[in-house]
C-alpha cells in the first residue's frame, strides 16, 4: 500500500511569459534645457541695505525698466543687415518685455532657424534680470552687476532649431496657461515668504532656508515656462516643479 507521504508534489505549470526576460526599465528623463539657481547666502545678510532695500534698488531698477522698456511695447525698428551668405535681409527688432519674441517665432515658422546672436541677448538679460530680481527678494546682498555672474546662476541650453516645431511656437503662450495659474498662487506664496525673510533678516540676519529655496523654485518655475511660451528654447512642456 502506498504511503501518503511518499507521494511527488504535482510539478509546477511554468507560464510561456516566465519564458521571456522582465521589459528594461524606462531611460532616465534628460534635464529641462534650463537651470536656475542661487547660492544661499554662508553669512549674515547686510541688515541696513536688507531694511533700505526698496531704496537701494532703485538705480539699477531703472537701467532694468529702460533695457526692458525699450526692447518692447510701441518701440518698432526696422534696420538692415547683410546675411551670412551675401544675401540681403530685414530684421523687425520687435520685443516681449525687452526679449526678442516675434521675430524668433518668425524665424522658427518661416525659415527654422534660432540665431545665436538673438539667443546670448536673451540669456544675457534673463541673468542680468534674475541678478536684480535676486535682489529685490534679498536672495542676496550683493549690488546686482550689469555683466558678472555674482551668485546667481542661469542658464539653458542653445536649441537645435531643425528640431523645434514650426507651428507650435504660436500656441504656446495658451499652452502654457495651466502654468500661469498656478504661478499666480505661488508668487502670492512667494511675496509673503519675502516680507517673512525681511524681519527674520533684520532680527538674526539670515535668511530661512525654507523660504531661500521656495522663492528661488518659485523663480525656477517662472523661467521654464518663459522658455517654453516666449524665449521658444525647448517645445519640452514645463514640468510642475520648483526642482531643477
Amino acid at each position: 500500500m502506498e504511503q501518503p507521504g511518499n507521494q511527488n508534489p504535482p510539478s509546477a505549470e511554468i507560464s510561456p511569459a516566465d519564458n521571456y526576460p522582465p521589459p528594461p526599465p524606462y531611460p532616465p528623463q534628460p534635464p529641462y534645457p534650463l537651470t536656475f539657481d542661487v547660492d544661499y547666502p554662508d553669512r549674515q545678510l547686510n541688515r541696513l541695505t536688507s531694511f533700505f532695500r526698496f531704496l537701494w534698488i532703485i538705480p539699477i531698477g531703472i537701467v532694468a525698466a529702460l533695457i526692458v522698456s525699450g526692447g518692447g511695447g510701441e518701440s518698432y525698428e526696422w534696420s538692415w543687415r547683410a546675411s551670412g551668405g551675401g544675401g540681403e535681409s530685414w530684421a523687425w527688432s520687435w520685443g516681449a518685455g525687452g526679449f526678442l519674441f516675434l521675430p524668433l517665432l518668425l524665424m522658427i515658422l518661416f525659415r527654422k532657424k534660432y540665431p545665436r546672436w538673438w539667443f546670448d541677448w536673451n540669456l544675457q538679460l534673463s541673468r542680468f534680470l534674475m541678478r536684480v530680481a535676486a535682489y529685490a527678494l534679498l536672495l542676496r546682498d550683493e549690488y546686482p552687476s550689469t555683466d558678472e555672474e555674482q551668485a546667481v546662476h542661469l542658464d539653458f541650453d542653445y536649441p537645435d532649431a531643425q528640431q523645434l516645431s514650426r507651428g507650435l511656437p504660436i500656441v504656446k503662450w495658451l499652452l502654457a496657461f495651466p502654468h500661469w495659474i498656478v504661478l499666480c498662487f505661488l508668487w502670492i506664496g512667494a511675496i509673503v515668504c519675502v516680507v517673512i525673510a525681511w524681519f527674520a533678516i533684520l532680527f538674526t540676519g539670515r535668511y530661512p532656508r525654507s523660504l531661500f529655496d521656495y522663492v528661488v523654485g518659485v523663480n525656477r518655475w517662472t523661467l521654464r515656462v518663459e522658455a517654453y511660451a516666449i524665449l521658444l528654447i525647448t517645445d519640452r512642456y514645463p514640468p510642475f516643479t520648483l526642482e531643477n
